[in-house]
């Protein structure tokens, strides 16, 4: 099945049990100050999560595009993106574990046609301290599914990562983790401020047993290992307590939120550890192969980064955003540049944006029109900002390899950065990237000169005043 098959497939799959099918929301949170993008699918969801009606009912489902850029240094393996998209379905009190659990089982091995023998799945621990039960419920229904399925089952109470990494979970099918199968807003059970609701959510992995461990991320690999033989696929939430003064009471009425990832999902249904094959990024790849005159196999990483964040930032302009200095002009700033950066080793010293876009929005044109409908728009904006940042990215490239006998400190990026509107973030990844020593209070270093500046500032416009 290909990526669009897919999510349709989900979106009618769920149709079929009553859940309403709701709009992506954009990647710009409405009325959310506390966070520049849509990070996941249940992000706007979250006040009805909280208690809340919806005014479509109490069953829902979407797929929901998002955005995330903490591990943006990271796209460039097999499995990381900025932008992805989340099938999700949720209930707002209608059902729990009992029908969640098997539904998600049901869409993927029979609709998507998942080999059920490669399919892992983690539950949550429980934690003492705090009164919160082992999820045995949650493990049960997945042993009898498995076991349905004539899978070999097993447990495993890995606690933490770094204790499965250490001693191995001997094939468990089901493991047993804490904080990592604990979903608040806080992040642990500890952190969480009194009338706060959590719970208990349950991960599902696919196992590619043609990929090899990698001990650089442990002794032994398991499900939560990050080597990519293991690939997590989607998890569900099961919201169900609300910590109080004393511990934590159930709620009265329990939710489940899940999530699962388009591309992950498309990846296991062809049978590839790669998501830049499926069929949302591999014609961008296909592009850049016939731009560039390199293949895919040769130059993996640069294509890879090149195809995510083009298309990430396609998106940003659909919903509205343009570069800027600021919140989320600086993340789409950040994208547009490293994506021209990486380009540069492929040989693309020229501007190509308007080669690659319209590859992009013939994508996404079917299932988000809107795409489709702004891309003169997105292409104006985009192509402004690669012809700007063209004409400086090779005199700051310059400029950094000047130091390459001395090293760089804070001084030489805020240089960078103010002389040749060279990111410090993509100076500190080229300097590393090409060896040259940083300082180790670079950052110290850079803040200095930051506010050395904004102070000169100051005092230029109380002269003028």
């Amino acid at each position: 099945m290909t990526a669009d098959e897919i999510r349709q497939a989900f979106l009618e799959f769920m149709a079929e049990r009553g859940h309403v099918i709701i709009p992506r929301s954009p990647l710009i949170p409405h009325d959310d100050p506390t966070t520049l993008f849509t990070g996941s699918g249940m992000q706007p969801l979250l006040p009805y999560l909280l208690g809340a009606a919806h005014p479509a009912g109490g069953r829902l489902a979407d797929s929901q595009t998002c955005l995330r850029v903490q591990d943006i240094e990271e796209v460039g393996d097999n499995r990381h993106t900025t932008f992805f998209e989340m099938l999700g379905n949720w209930s707002l009190g209608e059902y729990f574990k009992e029908e969640q659990i098997p539904q998600i089982w049901t869409f993927l091995t029979e609709k998507v046609g998942l080999d059920p023998d490669r399919i892992y799945v983690s539950c949550f621990s429980g934690d003492p301290a705090h009164g919160i039960p082992k999820d045995e419920e949650a493990a049960g229904i997945w042993t009898r599914l498995f076991t349905a399925a004539g899978v070999s089952t097993g447990t495993f109470d890995a606690g933490t990562e770094e204790h499965a990494a250490a001693v191995g979970t001997d094939g468990a099918r089901i493991a047993f983790y804490g904080k990592k199968n604990w979903w608040c807003r806080g992040g642990s059970a500890a952190d969480m401020p009194i009338g706060e609701p959590g719970g208990p959510d349950s991960e599902i992995f696919y196992l590619f047993p043609d990929v090899e461990h990698d001990p650089a991320y442990g002794a032994n690999c398991h499900q939560n290992c990050d080597c990519g033989r293991f690939i997590e696929l989607g998890n569900s939430v099961f919201m169900e307590y609300r910590k109080t003064e004393t511990g934590f009471e159930e709620l009265p009425r329990r939710n489940v939120d899940y999530g699962g990832g388009l591309a992950r999902i498309a990846a296991a249904a062809m049978d590839s550890p790669d998501v830049f094959r499926i069929t949302l990024l591999w014609p961008i790849v296909e592009r850049l192969q016939e731009l560039s005159g390199r293949s895919y196999d040769d130059e993996t990483r640069a294509m890879r980064v090149v195809a995510d964040h083009l298309r990430g930032a396609v998106f940003l302009a659909v919903d509205g955003v343009q570069p800027s200095n600021k919140a989320q002009g600086y993340v789409m700033r950040r994208l547009i540049r490293r994506a021209i950066r990486f380009a540069f080793d492929l040989g693309l010293e020229e501007n190509f944006f308007a080669e690659v876009v319209p590859t992009i929005s013939r994508i996404y044109e079917a299932h988000y029109p809107e795409v489709a409908d702004h891309s003169e728009y997105v292409l104006r904006v985009l192509a402004k900002e690669e012809q700007a940042f063209r004409r400086t990215l090779r005199k700051g490239l310059k400029q950094l390899n000047a130091y390459r006998a001395t090293g760089v400190t804070g001084r030489e990026l805020f240089l960078l950065s103010d002389t040749f509107g060279f990111p410090v973030e993509l100076s500190t990844e080229e300097a590393r990237r090409q060896g040259i020593e940083l300082s180790a209070d670079w950052r110290a270093e850079f803040d200095e000169q930051l506010d050395a500046q904004r102070r000169r500032s100051q005092r230029t416009t109380t002269l003028h005043v």
